[in-house]
């Protein structure tokens, strides 16, 4: 009964609402809409029946056409009355959320702050409230502080660390100042729980803003406050993935100083940091450390050991921690042999590696598509295809299917041994099996074509990598640059690498070498020395092997001690000169017939500790022979087999090139 006299009282009221002329009716039956009738149900304890679109009631009876066309919820929530914070507590409690998301624009931070607050006890509503009138919309950091630190009391702690990341990442304030709010709401709720200040750690973390982490850490100290072991493990793992072990180091001591306990996983972070730094030996006493503490070492920790001592290509040494794993009744696992094999295949140990591929197997243990790629890459690097295919067949054999990785390996291999049409092959292979090649295929591929000069085919072959969406890098456009430096195409190379400036790109080391190599071939020298400038105004550091390119460029021209000086002007800026620099230079003095010289450089090279290579003694006895000094030319092919270096065509041609012009001055002398 009392629903339907307060529904016809609702229908009476906004009939008068139009129809009553004068401003006083109006107010008349607002009051006694607002008030009266909401009294007398409340002192009859009967539930109030609030009319959910009362606000905007007008616009629906108006009847100007312009007025209807307007309507939206953005319009309603200009036009309507400021609503009460028990109108709004209310449509909470009754899940009215369609009618909260229509108010939404029109609610004030101190009003959402204050509902905020109310719902303390019921985090799920919170959450429920901040999502329908859109969270992103709420502009006070200090409103969203609040409603974060009240949400992290719900048991997942998924919906606070994604509003903390989505704050955080907004740009609406400062870490700092979302720090110290966040402080601020977590005392206002008088709550002695960490939660919130946890979860924002971890939202730091997984934005990689370690600065940030390690801030919200020490607000958490002064406040008294304990991390969780968890935190401090997501900031330590942070830390080591950022290849920032001080911070590591100093967070741990923190830990040790706040008496937070330690478990197995930040053993093992701090064990993967040492072997990162390369102290093995301190790693392995962790171990005992963490016995010592009642801490089982478990897997994780044996294999990170192991996989250090490995990268390190100290076999036996990981062979020892892994007979202490065993000895502990810890089982390896396809980690562990995935490490040794990665070891011994980087050592060039490809019978020990096929034979822990064997014990893998005999274990019960499934190798995995990476340790078939490690041993396809070990055998590649020997040269050797038929064992690397092998490798590859048996991957098919095991149900396992071969990656792109283990495709471009073996492309990378074919073209290095000049087998083209293989090649081409392997690359329909990937396409009937479904497999995408990726950038690294196409740089291969683009690289095997320049190396053999195939320019044409390079250049499709980047147009059809763009096509396909995949962008080109440094990588891609140094193989080109080579391949039209070879093809003496040095205008369009320097075309290319203008548009490469142009598109933002910035180029390194490798691809000014490549340009530089490309202009001292064809002899723009002066263009070479002008990229040497351009390296100098982009903050690109030349190398040695920029120098010796420089270098190789004025000895062709006959000007040898320019060539000099930019041995010396290396040294100057820090850049050490390699056997390369020294037979660079001895050869362009050999060539000159400067021997004095030419010898000078040898003994300078060979008083830093440099030892003569077979280009060094070619370079020498050519020269030797040139002027006509063929028994110390014969000296030097002595000593440079005497020192295990096998001479060959070229020193053998400068010997017979030597003895012919010898004979032919003792036949003048005749004359």
């Amino acid at each position: 009964m009392y629903n339907r006299l307060c529904v016809r009282f609702q229908e009476t009221a906004v009939l008068l609402w139009f129809t009553a002329p004068s401003p006083s009716n109006r107010l008349f039956i607002h009051n006694m809409r607002t008030h009266s009738i909401y009294q007398s149900f409340k002192h009859q304890n009967l539930k109030t029946v609030i009319p959910i679109k009362q606000s905007y009631s007008h616009l629906l009876f108006s009847s100007t056409p312009q007025q209807t066309q307007n309507f939206s919820p953005n319009n309603v929530a200009k036009d309507s009355p400021n609503i009460s914070e028990e109108l709004l507590h209310s449509y909470i409690q009754t899940s009215q959320w369609h009618s909260i998301k229509h108010l939404a624009p029109g609610l004030s931070p101190s009003l959402i702050s204050t509902t905020l607050l109310n719902l303390r006890k019921t985090p799920e509503l919170a959450l429920q409230f901040v999502t329908h009138i859109q969270f992103s919309l709420i502009r006070d950091i200090k409103t969203r502080c609040l409603a974060v630190a009240i949400i992290s009391r719900l048991p997942s702690p998924k919906p606070a660390l994604q509003l903390l990341k989505q704050t955080l990442s907004s740009g609406t304030a400062t870490s700092k100042v979302v720090s110290n709010e966040v402080a601020v709401a977590h005392d206002e709720l008088g709550t002695k729980s960490s939660i919130v200040f946890d979860l924002l750690i971890r939202a730091y973390c997984e934005l990689k803003r370690g600065d940030d982490a390690f801030e919200c850490f020490y607000i958490m100290k002064q406040k008294g406050l304990v991390p969780k072991i968890e935190t401090c493990n997501d900031m330590l793992s942070l830390f080591v993935r950022l290849n920032r072990p001080e911070r590591a180091w100093i967070l741990y001591a923190e830990m040790f100083r706040m008496r937070i306990k330690s478990s197995v996983c930040t053993f093992n972070i701090m064990i993967n940091l040492l072997c990162k730094e390369g102290k093995l030996k301190k790693a392995k006493e962790f171990l005992g450390f963490m016995e010592s503490l009642g801490i089982k070492p478990n897997v994780v920790t044996y294999n990170t050991i192991i996989h250090g001592y490995c990268l390190r290509g100290r076999i036996e040494g990981a062979e020892l921690v892994l007979n202490a794993m065993k000895s502990r009744g810890v089982h390896p696992d396809s980690y562990t042999y995935g490490s040794f094999i990665s070891g011994m295949c980087k050592e060039g140990r490809l019978e020990e590696a096929s034979g822990m591929l064997g014990k893998m197997k005999a274990n019960g243990l499934v190798p995995t598509a990476v340790t078939y790629n490690t041993l396809i890459d070990g055998h590649c690097n020997k040269g050797n295809l038929e064992m690397a295919f092998s490798y590859r067949d048996e991957m098919g054999k095991q149900g396992i299917m071969p990656t792109a990785s283990t495709y471009n390996l073996l492309i990378h291999e074919l073209f290095m041994q000049g087998k083209m049409v293989e090649a081409d092959d392997l690359i329909k292979e990937m396409g009937e099996k479904g497999i995408v090649p990726d950038s690294i295929t196409y740089n291969i591929l683009i690289n095997g074509y320049c190396r053999w000069g195939n320019a044409k085919k390079a250049f499709s072959l980047h147009d059809e990598m763009v096509h396909k969406g995949i962008e080109p890098t440094m990588v891609t456009y140094t193989s080109l640059i080579y391949v039209l430096s070879k093809r003496h195409r040095m205008t369009e190379a320097d075309q290319l690498f203008e548009r490469i400036v142009a598109k933002c790109m910035s180029p390194d080391v490798v691809m000014f070498n490549a340009l530089i190599d490309g202009h001292c071939a064809n002899g723009s020298i002066e263009r070479a020395f002008s990229l040497l400038k351009e390296m100098d105004k982009m903050k690109v550091h030349p190398d040695e092997v920029t120098y010796n390119t420089l270098m190789r460029g004025r000895c062709k021209e006959g000007k040898v001690e320019e060539a000099r000086e930019l041995l010396d002007q290396m040294k100057k800026r820090g850049i050490k000169p390699d056997h390369v620099s020294y037979n660079t230079l001895i050869s362009g003095y050999s060539r000159k017939g400067d021997m004095k010289d030419a010898f000078r450089v040898r003994d300078e090279m060979l008083s830093i500790g440099f030892n003569p290579t077979r280009l060094t003694y070619n370079a020498l006895i050519q020269g030797l022979c040139k002027n006509q000094e063929g028994d110390l030319a014969e000296e030097l092919l002595r000593e440079m087999v005497s020192k295990g270096i096998t001479p060959d065509d070229n020193t053998y041609f400068s010997l017979i090139e030597g003895i012919a012009n010898l004979n032919k001055v003792a036949e003048s002398s005749n004359s």
